[in-house]
């Protein structure tokens, strides 16, 4: 009876672990979709290339199970571009190679995104940018490139008109030597003189330095009733720390690259009275947002560092819904890159998280927004404190 019941046992265990192997190659037989992130993971501007890419990680994994059902297995393939143009390049080089990979949501540094976007256009690979803000980044017509974000010829004369408006006619402006944060500054100080502001200084400064005392002091000895910093926080945060406990008087603003909690940390209570604009805002107010900020806390054990995390979130779904399409289009076949890229070209009337998405034909979002936000105290995020539609400043 025992050697029965042994034989018995045996049995069971060999059947269930055959139907766990047939499962198991099933599951493996699934045709791979992936969809790469390309953010900075490291280095100075990790804090916000990894918020990126939580929101961008979190939307592909809610949707997992759906694509199961379309019958193919989603996978996310996040990549660290280190902030650097050659980074981005050689990461760019390897994702055309995997022929799996059908889109990339990325970059957060224009001047990472712009020479990444060539290679992406050599591999016909969709590329749908959160954050990319220099209009060189669309400007080139390629059709791969896109992005949700609004422009910095929206973002920099709108922070110009803003400052105009608080009654402040001068200013000194200094930017990080960047694609981005050149290119802003430039569109900032074409719209201030336009409007009959004063620039009296214009400078360049080097990323990653601790002590920006020269500029500083021809800031004070300028005059200049405020200043505009064309770049991102960790420069931005010890600039206004530096010019407060130097005893320079003047109003600070910048760009979206100072949307980040960290630039709080850096700067303290200097924060205080200094604004920014930024192509997101924070999402937490509206329902979507409240369960978006719930799930990314249950996910990552944290909150979002600032709004573009929601607009990586909205990102990865507009790339997945292109995707989606092609597949109900192609009665169920594997998409091509070519069909992915003319599909994400094609989005119009997307209802996003953070965004609604409309791309005209270089892959701008007709429906983007500018904010200009100020801080009060020194908390983030940042009041906001004017909401302007992108299409006030197209051409």
């Amino acid at each position: 009876m025992n050697r029965a019941l042994s034989l018995l046992l045996s049995l069971t265990l060999a059947f269930t672990l055959l139907a766990s192997s047939v499962s198991a190659t099933a599951e493996a037989a699934l045709p791979v979709i992936k969809i790469a992130s390309a953010t900075p993971l490291s280095g100075s501007q990790a804090a916000m290339g990894e918020t990126i890419k939580n929101g961008i990680e979190l939307a592909l994994s809610e949707r997992v199970e759906e694509f199961k059902a379309l019958g193919f297995d989603l996978q996310f393939a996040p990549q660290d571009d280190q902030a650097d143009p050659k980074v981005g390049v050689s990461i760019a080089q390897r994702l055309i190679e995997d022929k799996d990979i059908l889109a990339v949501i990325g970059h957060w540094n224009s001047g990472v995104a712009i020479p990444s976007s060539e290679v992406y256009n050599q591999g016909n690979l969709a590329m749908v940018s959160p954050a990319n803000t220099a209009t060189a980044v669309t400007d080139r017509g390629l059709p791969v490139v896109n992005r949700i974000c609004a422009r910095d010829d929206a973002q920099g004369p709108a922070g110009a008109d803003f400052l105009f408006s608080l009654g402040l006619t001068s200013v000194y402006i200094i930017q990080d030597k960047t694609a981005y944060g050149q290119g802003v500054a430039d569109e900032f100080k074409k719209r201030f003189a336009a409007i009959g502001g004063t620039v009296l200084g214009y400078e360049g400064i080097t990323a990653g330095e601790a002590d920006y005392s020269a500029v500083e002091e021809m800031i004070r000895a300028s005059g200049a009733q405020a200043v505009y910093f064309g770049g991102i926080y960790p420069e931005g945060g010890l600039i206004i720390k530096q010019l407060k406990e130097k005893g320079i008087e003047v109003t600070f603003m910048g760009p979206d690259g100072m949307d980040s909690a960290e630039v709080v940390n850096i700067a303290g209570d200097a924060i205080v009275g200094t604004y920014y604009t930024s192509t997101a805002a924070d999402v937490s107010g509206t329902e979507k947002g409240a369960a978006f900020v719930a799930s990314y806390n249950a996910k990552f054990g944290r909150n979002p560092d600032g709004g573009y995390a929601a607009y990586g979130y909205d990102a990865m779904n507009v790339a997945l819904d292109a995707i989606k399409g092609v597949i109900t289009a192609n009665n169920g076949a594997l998409p091509t890159r070519e069909q992915v890229v003319a599909a994400v070209r094609a989005t119009s009337g997307y209802m996003g998280l953070a965004t609604n998405v409309t791309f005209n034909s270089i892959g701008d979002n007709t429906e983007a927004t500018v904010y200009v936000l100020g801080f009060k105290e020194a908390k983030y995020p940042p009041e906001v404190i004017k909401s302007i539609p992108v299409a006030d400043y197209l051409k």
